[in-house]
């Protein structure tokens, strides 16, 4: 019998037995039925939340053991992540009758209380329960026992410790990793830890998978240290979970010294698909090693191909110096990258947790100048006019001074950092999300990045120190000049990339006056170059008006009309919905949006993305909005949910940081049971990649 109001869980208490001897031990199981979409909480509910607690009434000389609980499932929502069942579960507590207990019938009653919750709101629930019990000479059991059966089938198996071994990674007086490695009962499962409440500590609820032998599980705990000292022991479940269940290990373990347990320096497998949110490289080194190789795969990408093909010239000029020459300015050149991502690394340690990779385009002043520098490039290769300040020989095609070869090689350099942080190479990912989505020493994420920045100029490098190589490049050349000028219009075309990106921070009116101060710019370039540079007369006069017309436009256009550095838009998150009458109908995303969506039953896409990020675009058209994806969002009824990161929005900043990923792009799809953890896709994706992860969120 129940007594209860205001809540949504029904609870009832069953007995595993009509009638017990005196000296018998009786299983009472709090039956708890909650709704769709609701749960009730485990032992240690994580990190909100609270456990169901039993108030037992019992007649003189029965006594009641604690509650076993059945192994709980892992749910995450807005960032918590917490330990809670769904649907129905049977908590049991053993009852001893005393051997002194008289015969009759006795009653077994209690006072249960429970917090219930579902995405969006929590009830406190209470219940008064109680059950028949006939105290005899005979034991007989009752209806419920074969369901009691069933449940006590779900408890964590205390026989086996599975060989369970925990150690601290440090024994740091303010914050400490627990190391834990186990032989897994199934080599195909899925590893976590599950540690029981405690008292003066706190076990964190994120868990971090280590790379170990086949067989063996290994994760990483993060320990927060309340009062008192640092544990000797901790307790929990050793979890184990496969497509046809959950098996979970109850230990209790002693904690060895640091390094008692096998090396925690190994690379972390990288998948395809998975809730990846607290995946990343397990130490420094292997971050490092990572950045690298994320460095050297952005000289693919195609945000530094502009730059790519300055280098070539580059190459080809170099081919008849001698060898001592190419190799100093190929270390001028990584010197010039290794500047670039030191100055990007020490804005990211002033900036802290809102710095993420590329959000220098977030800044329209940032994007103003880069078009306008990228403009300029351009009209020098197209040889409106010739630079012959320090910085700017990189376009010249012949002439070129030692001090001039030294300054382009470094602002290549400078160039081809920019323009890179546009994308996101595979594999870069992780290693940025080691450096800069948990807190890190700033000398950690200094290392990182200029381990990137090596990765990407390493290429060079290497040509301009093996001047063999070079011998297979063409002799210079009148062709150089026809190929310089040919190699203006990837860079004029870059220009009208960021040109497009203004559209973001000032609205219409951004392409439009930033294109007419381009103009005159251009205009006062051209008079520079033919009446300044390539002319003996009145160079004074063609000076001052080239300066006053570049003058004027700047105060007319940027300043007067677009007020460029007050932009529109300022303060204001870019994330709006974007409808396409043939295309996808993207929601505005929000935790709220998320939880709604799921509580409703429906799977969730959302493409955290912005639209100066690369990557992010070939996504989109490769393998988001196409007409295979778009079917399969209506097959499976899953809402699609943009994140806009073009502008700066905290929010997506935080949920990024939450992802471990140091930036867009992030593909995130939500199974519809709120229960399942979310499927966090690669950086590069594919239709089969989307595809199967609709397919496997709508189960």
């Amino acid at each position: 019998m129940t007594s209860q109001a205001a809540t949504k869980t029904e609870v009832k208490l069953l007995l595993d037995s009509d009638a017990a001897r005196p000296g018998d031990t009786v299983i009472a199981a709090l039956q708890m039925r909650m709704p769709a979409k609701w749960h009730t909480y485990w032992r240690n509910s994580g990190d909100s939340g609270g456990p169901t607690e039993i108030k037992w009434q019992l007649p003189d000389g029965i006594t009641a053991g604690a509650i076993q609980w059945p192994v709980p499932e892992k749910f995450v929502v807005a960032g918590l992540t917490t330990y809670v069942y769904h649907d129905t579960v049977l908590l049991m507590t053993p009852l001893t009758i005393g051997k002194t207990v008289p015969p009759g019938t006795v009653q077994i009653s209690g006072k249960a209380s429970w917090l219930e919750c579902t995405a969006e709101m929590c009830l406190k629930g209470r219940g008064d329960v109680q059950a028949s019990l006939v105290i005899g000479s005979e034991a007989k059991k009752a209806a419920s026992a074969p369901l009691i059966a069933e449940g006590q089938k779900k408890l964590p198996d205390i026989s086996d410790n599975r060989g369970a071994q925990v150690s601290w990674e440090k024994e740091d007086p303010e914050q400490r990793n627990l190391l834990i490695e186990w032989n897994l009962a199934n080599r195909g499962a899925e590893p976590d830890f599950f540690p029981f409440e405690s008292k003066g500590y706190e076990i964190l609820t994120g868990t971090e998978k280590l790379k170990s032998d086949a067989g063996k599980a290994r994760l990483r705990k993060g320990v927060k240290k309340q009062e008192g000292d640092w544990p000797a022991q901790v307790a929990g479940l050793l979890v184990e979970k496969t497509r046809s269940g959950t098996k979970a290990f109850q230990v209790q373990m002693p904690i060895g010294k640091a390094g008692a347990t096998a090396s925690s320096s190994v690379a972390p497998a990288v998948g395809s698909m998975g809730a990846q949110g607290t995946d990343g490289p397990t130490s420094l080194w292997s971050a490092l090693g990572l950045a690298f190789l994320g460095g050297l795969i952005l000289n693919i990408m195609p945000c530094v191909l502009p730059v790519i093909s300055l280098k070539i010239l580059g190459f080809v000029q170099q081919s008849q110096q001698s060898p001592g020459e190419v190799r100093r300015l190929g270390l001028v050149y990584v010197a010039g990258v290794l500047v670039s991502f030191a100055a990007i690394a020490v804005i990211a340690i002033a900036v802290g947790k809102t710095a993420t990779w590329g959000s220098q385009f977030q800044d329209p002043r940032f994007v103003i100048v880069m078009t306008v520098l990228m403009t300029l490039v351009a009209l020098n290769l197209f040889g409106l006019f010739e630079v012959a300040l320090p910085g700017g020989a990189m376009g010249a095609a012949s002439d070129l001074t030692a001090k001039h070869g030294a300054s382009g090689a470094f602002f290549n350099g400078f160039l081809a950092t920019a323009l890179a942080t546009s994308c996101t190479a595979p594999i870069m990912t992780v290693a940025l999300g080691f450096a800069l989505a948990t807190p890190k020493p700033p000398s950690v994420i200094l290392a990182i990045f200029l381990m990137m920045g090596l990765g990407l100029a390493v290429p060079y490098l290497i040509l301009s120190w093996n001047p063999k190589l070079l011998r297979f490049l063409p002799k210079p050349g009148a062709w150089m000049e026809k190929f310089k000028m040919a190699m203006g219009f990837p860079m004029l075309a870059t220009a009208l990339w960021l040109l497009s990106l203004t559209s973001s921070h000032f609205g219409s009116r951004g392409p439009l006056w930033v294109g007419l101060f381009l103009v005159v710019l251009a205009f006062g370039a051209w008079v520079w170059g033919e009446f300044v540079q390539r002319s003996s007369q009145r160079r004074g006069l063609a000076l001052a008006i080239a300066l006053l017309m570049i003058g004027l436009g700047y105060g007319w256009c940027l300043e007067r009309e677009l007020s460029w550095r007050n932009p529109q838009f300022a303060g204001q998150p870019g994330n709006v919905a974007r409808h396409d009458p043939v295309g996808i109908d993207w929601q505005p995303w929000s935790l709220s949006a998320v939880e709604k969506a799921r509580a409703e039953g429906h799977p969730v896409l959302v493409d955290f993305t912005a639209d100066w990020c690369l990557t992010c675009q070939a996504n989109k058209r490769s393998s988001l909005e196409i007409a295979s994806v778009r079917s399969k969002l209506k097959e499976t009824n899953t809402v699609a949910l943009i994140g806009d990161f073009t502008r700066e929005d905290p929010a997506i900043a935080a949920e990024l940081k939450r992802f471990n990923r140091a930036g867009v792009p992030l593909v995130v799809v939500y199974p519809k049971d709120p229960a399942r953890e979310p499927l966090v896709l690669p950086s590069i994706l594919t239709p089969s990649i989307v595809l199967g992860a609709l397919d496997q969120a709508a189960k």
